[in-house]
């Protein structure tokens, strides 16, 4: 794949567009293939040995000429090429691109999108879950763009507990609830996601040992 050039691709991409009833000519003007055919807008193919932000960039200036811009890159090569090609497929058609592979042992073009005007499809439920947190969490803990720790809303309401615990030991749930203003505190520590409670009894919670070993700067 590293020995391939751009002059590899053009034949067989030529030779799928004359297929189509295009003609076709390389290196006009700025663009690497127009093909052209009776009453349509020309069709331009950007050509190269793999993705690039430079393949994008080209791309996307030659829709400036015409709404009908591929880019063609060789075939993947295993898992791992394919999940890299299924992500910048999604990227180029959010760019309103066509995607061309080109099978170079056999010379067979792919078509994977067209170029089309993109819509993203909103999600209702990723909208909610991430207003909700939004709203549950108190302050701004974190740093914007960290890849470290990240303090949660539910990570919050698990320190207000721990809090109260560590300071008046085991207690009912309800009572929680109410002093800390936490509602789920009793469907937190009965979960115990984080290994910080344990239940001395029913409805009464307690810090485990793990819970004791938090400091309050690490709760």
């Amino acid at each position: 794949m590293g020995n391939v050039t751009e002059t590899d691709l053009y034949p067989p991409v030529k030779t799928w567009l004359e297929g189509l009833g295009y003609e076709v000519k390389s290196e006009i003007g700025p663009a690497d293939v127009v093909a052209q055919r009776p009453g349509d807008d020309p069709l331009v193919v950007e050509l190269k040995a793999g993705f690039s932000l430079t393949l994008l960039q080209q791309a996307v200036a030659r829709q400036a000429i015409t709404d009908a811009v591929y880019v063609a890159v060789p075939r993947w090569t295993g898992k791992s090429g394919w999940r890299a090609f299924k992500g910048n497929i999604g990227l180029c058609k959010r760019l309103g691109l066509g995607v061309l592979s080109v099978r170079l042992g056999d010379g067979g073009v792919q078509v994977h999108c067209d170029p089309a005007e993109f819509r993203p499809r909103k999600s209702k439920n990723r909208r909610d879950r991430l207003l909700k947190e939004f709203a549950a969490r108190a302050g701004d803990p974190n740093l914007g763009g960290t890849r470290g720790q990240i303090t949660t809303a539910y990570k919050q309401d698990c320190a207000r507990i721990h809090a109260h615990l560590a300071a008046h030991g085991p207690s009912k749930g309800a009572d929680i609830a109410h002093t800390t203003g936490v509602a789920r505190a009793t469907r937190i520590m009965y979960d115990n996601h984080l290994g910080w409670f344990i239940r001395v009894e029913t409805g009464r919670y307690d810090l485990s040992d793990t819970g004791r070993a938090i400091t309050p700067e690490q709760s």
